[in-house]
């Protein structure tokens, strides 16, 4: 009986220890065959980055479904969608965001944005991810990550603006999740070479007198700028017919519409309160076609 035991907890202990090693197979909080798959058409004209999303080329583009609550998966008070487009020059992304009451208080660039009403989108790659986050001003944040298990490896560190010392760069452990593959290292100064974005209020901010309709956002960012993140798997900027990419689109709130609202609505749902989990983000299937 007690070799038995003997094996047994020896058993639970290698198996315990072998799935929390980074880059193991997880236990991921989301189930693959629930991710959304979305395929992005790619555009003859480009769209004028003002945040109006009133465009031809938006008007026409698939939307996502209603982004549903980023743990539970249940639908959620408001409709918020997403749509992504792109051309040879740049990757584009819409949010339509339903808001009655449309409130912000940050203006300072990489101010915690997260604190007030937000959409968030993130673009993932095999050895990092890049963050953005904007509010219904206009302001922005931005953070790239590389997992620690590649950063010295793959030779991020030795780059000068990716050093362990450069400015903005700390160490980062996600967000009420541990990641399997463990932690980050965040870099809160590095900025999106030629990002665009743009809001478009329908309604009027911070002022709870009168009902909103919403607001729209709209980002565009040149391929060239991901070739930090595409290098690590070789994959074309712009790509290649039928490439994937997994990209996440979410937004928070600061009011909660229930007793079961997390706050946080996302595409696809996470299982788990944290944004900073790649392996639950959508699968982004880029197309060429004629218009």
């Amino acid at each position: 009986m007690r070799k038995q035991l003997y094996f047994l907890c020896t058993l639970f202990f290698a198996f315990n220890f072998l799935y929390s090693q980074p880059g193991s197979k997880s236990q991921h909080r989301c189930k693959e065959e629930d991710i959304p798959k979305y395929t992005s058409y790619k555009i003859a004209s480009a769209p004028t980055i003002d945040g109006r999303l009133d465009e031809k080329v938006w008007a026409t583009a698939s939307t996502s479904n209603k982004f549903v609550d980023l743990i539970s998966g249940a639908q959620t008070a408001l409709d918020t969608r997403a749509a992504v487009l792109w051309d040879d020059q740049y990757l584009y992304v819409g949010f339509w965001i339903e808001e009655p009451n449309i409130t912000a208080k940050l203006t300072e660039r990489d101010a915690p944005i997260y604190q007030d009403n937000d959409v968030e989108f993130f673009i993932a790659g095999p050895d990092g991810y890049y963050e953005f986050e904007i509010n219904s001003f206009g302001t922005i944040y931005e953070v790239l990550f590389f997992w620690l298990d590649v950063y010295d490896k793959k030779g991020y560190s030795a780059k000068p603006e990716f050093k362990r010392d450069a400015p903005g760069a700390k160490i980062f452990n996600g967000v009420g999740y541990q990641h399997p593959r463990g932690s980050r290292i965040g870099f809160w100064k590095w900025d999106m070479p030629g990002l665009k974005s743009a809001v478009h209020i329908d309604g009027t901010i911070n002022n709870d007198k009168d009902k909103d309709k919403g607001w729209t956002v709209e980002i565009a960012i040149p391929w060239p700028s991901l070739k930090i993140l595409a290098d690590a798997d070789a994959r074309a900027l712009p790509p290649k017919n039928n490439d994937e990419w997994r990209m996440d689109f979410s937004r928070f709130n600061q009011k909660k519409y229930s007793e079961s609202d997390s706050g946080g609505w996302a595409w696809s749902s996470h299982g788990v309160w944290d944004s900073h989990v790649p392996e639950c983000y959508t699968r982004i299937q880029f197309v060429e076609t004629k218009e």
